[in-house]
């Protein structure tokens, strides 16, 4: 039956206090908290009723004589390894009072041992005993689960034993040859599935995007008129709360897909691997020793803090397999001269994953990083783990470096550019959740060209954008865009999709900033093509679905940058 703690009884607390009211008080205390005790008179019967399930002891210092302590010291030296049962020892105030106790030396003879002070306070009290409960718990888990592995570890000799002796060398080798030949065939299987799946879904999220960015859009549009009417406005809100449900449903089918532009900023990662200190250790479980070893100098670098925690947690889990009789983890930072070109300040933030384990052969780690390969058994890794952790760093600027010999362990290293520490955000997409657009009332109209191949979204954004006070001039496609500049059209900034048909929004960006340099660009995309964006000298990039409100803030926010640094002196 549970117990209030919700696990398995450990059973009562033996209370042993034969004078004054202490036992009285102990008794209605206990009974009050439903917290189960059996009351000793003397040290004889104290030192009968120990066993494996007794939870704890609440004992007074004056019960505890030497020569009951000495035989109580030998039945607990002969406790199993795992057990260490809690006292509770009650004890007098004054000088005299701790004289005598410490001639009894208690931690000697009990080992676990807590003492608290009468007069006594009830919380205090009943906390001390809830530890030494929970405590007892934990090493009665602890028993289980060496049990548990024993019998484990028990099966698989005797089924290796088996094995041995019923199957011939040249049937074993046999055997092995078809496996692996299953093995690579179901492995190629699987991608093939997955690329098919991930491709699909991606398409699909894309596609949702588009239709939740005019969705988010118009509704923004709603909100603003129908703001005087509360019960329409209502139902504005609830449409745009059920908007981001299916954006975040979005996100996480190009997360599936591997088609979602990681988040990339600034990150402290000391700070970001510090807070996986709870989630680490549960991960590889209580067989591996996880340590951390942080840098004094501290660093930052940019990165997707989420992305960058599976890429650790990845790795730590690898480690743990690497060392099936268990082992130790460390999990260190660092900071090292760097000479990859960048943004950032020559040196780079290291994050080294080390394990005491198997280790790898020349011939596996030259093979590490490529997709689905791995030296797992089957059923037991996809081979795309270092494969993912490898995409991550580069995605963030970074790389990855691997160092192993058999027998000596395994260190795997994300080395990532460090940058300083930001003073401010810098300037880019600007995004609130709780933006709402409001009508301008500005005089002077600013001019923004939207290409989008959309009708729906290009619609949406030039409803939204006019709303706000800005002239628009819209283009289904980007040749239609170029050509509208080509003849003189005004545009102090232009708002382009990335995945259109003929040019893509890349391509249309450079031949835009040909046709006007310095013309601001935001991209409007929910794809992940990176790398072709990045090289958009003064480009930011607003993800699908954004708010209107988000638009014409970045918007804002790139005109200021643009007239603060004409009006600089060069």
């Amino acid at each position: 039956m549970p117990d209030a703690f919700g696990g398995k009884e450990v059973g009562p607390i033996l209370v042993l206090t034969p004078t004054g009211r202490d036992a009285d008080s102990a008794s209605e205390l206990l009974e009050r908290e439903a917290i189960p005790f059996r009351v000793l008179r003397n040290g004889r019967e104290l030192d009968g009723a120990l066993d494996e399930t007794i939870g704890a002891v609440l004992v007074a210092d004056e019960a505890l004589l030497p020569a009951d302590l000495l035989e109580l010291h030998r039945r607990l030296e002969a406790q199993p390894a795992w057990s260490d049962l809690p006292f509770v020892v009650l004890t007098h105030g004054g000088s005299t009072a701790r004289r005598a106790l410490g001639e009894l030396r208690l931690p000697e003879a009990l080992g676990n041992v807590m003492f608290l002070e009468r007069p006594l306070n009830a919380l205090t009290l009943v906390s001390a005993l809830r530890t030494a409960l929970r405590a007892r718990r934990r090493q009665r888990q602890v028993r289980d689960h060496l049990a548990e592995r024993a019998a484990a570890t028990e099966e698989l000799t005797r089924s290796r034993e088996e094995l041995e002796h019923l199957v011939a060398e040249r049937t074993r080798s046999l055997e092995r040859a078809m496996e692996e030949r299953k093995l690579t065939e179901a492995a190629l299987a699987r991608a093939q599935k997955m690329e098919a799946v991930g491709r699909l879904t991606g398409g699909i999220a894309h596609d949702f995007n588009n239709l939740l960015t005019a969705m988010v859009g118009s509704l923004e549009l709603l909100q603003a008129r129908v703001a005087h009417d509360p019960k329409a406005a209502h139902h504005a809100d609830v449409a745009v709360q059920a908007a981001d449900r299916g954006a975040k449903l979005t996100a996480q089918l190009l997360a599936f897909s591997r088609q979602q532009r990681l988040d990339l900023r600034p990150v402290d990662v000391n700070a970001l691997v510090r807070n996986m200190d709870g989630l680490v250790p549960r991960a590889v479980g209580s067989g591996v020793e996880v340590r951390f070893a942080l840098t004094t100098e501290g660093g930052w670098a940019v990165a997707d803090p989420n992305q960058l925690e599976l890429a650790i947690l990845n790795l730590a889990i690898n480690a743990r397999d690497a060392m099936p009789g268990g082992g130790v983890l460390t999990i260190a930072t660092g900071c090292v001269a760097s000479d990859e070109p960048g943004p950032g300040t020559g040196e780079a933030i290291t994050i080294s994953v080390v394990d005491t384990g198997t280790g790898m052969s020349p011939e596996v780690l030259a093979h590490a990083f490529e997709p689905f390969y791995t030296t797992k058994g089957l059923g037991k890794g996809t081979g795309l783990g270092l494969a993912q952790v490898y995409g991550i760093a580069r995605q963030s600027g970074g790389d990855v470096r691997i160092e192993s010999e058999p027998g000596r362990g395994t260190t795997v290293s994300i080395v990532l550019p460090r940058v300083e520490q930001p003073s401010r955000r810098k300037v880019g997409a600007i995004v609130d959740d709780k933006a709402v657009i409001q009508p301008s009332d500005r005089r002077t109209r600013v001019p923004v060209l939207v290409i989008d191949d959309d009708p729906s979204v290009r619609e949406t954004l030039v409803q939204g954008l006019e709303f706000d006070g800005f002239d628009v001039i819209e283009a289904a496609d980007g040749r239609a865009g170029l050509t509208l500049l080509e003849r003189g059209a005004p545009a102090a900034l232009a708002v382009i999709d990335f995945a259109m048909p003929g040019m893509n929004g890349a391509e249309v960006a450079r031949a835009v900033q040909r046709l006007r340099p310095g013309l601001p660009i935001i991209f409007a995309s929910g794809y992940a093509e990176t790398a072709a964006l990045d090289r958009i000298s003064g480009a930011v990039t607003l993800r699908k679905p954004f708010k209107i409100a988000d638009l014409t803030r970045t918007i804002h926010h790139l005109l200021e940058r643009q007239t603060q640094a004409a009006a600089t002196p060069a």
